[in-house]
């Protein structure tokens, strides 16, 4: 399949490069259970009374999700 360069003047730069080649070796999973996860730890915290970390926690899923989503586009689309 040929890679689509709808930007030929945009190039990545070396650290997002390096990174976006050791993040698409993760799974996929690894961002949704960890978003699970964080979920779960909350409730946990909720229910032992510690309101106030378990909303700190709480709010950990949605960057591991968006974090996930950005692992599937590299993966999909590459990178420069």
């Amino acid at each position: 399949m040929a890679k689509k360069d709808f930007n030929p003047e945009h190039k990545e730069g070396p650290v997002a490069t390096a990174i976006e080649e050791q993040t698409a070796k993760l799974p996929s999973d690894l961002f949704l259970w960890s978003a699970l996860g964080s979920m779960a730890v909350s409730l946990f915290l909720q229910y032992k009374g510690d309101r106030d970390r378990s909303l700190f926690v709480g709010q950990w899923a949605a960057p591991f999700l968006l974090l996930g989503l950005y692992n599937k586009l590299v993966k999909l689309e590459g990178h420069d």
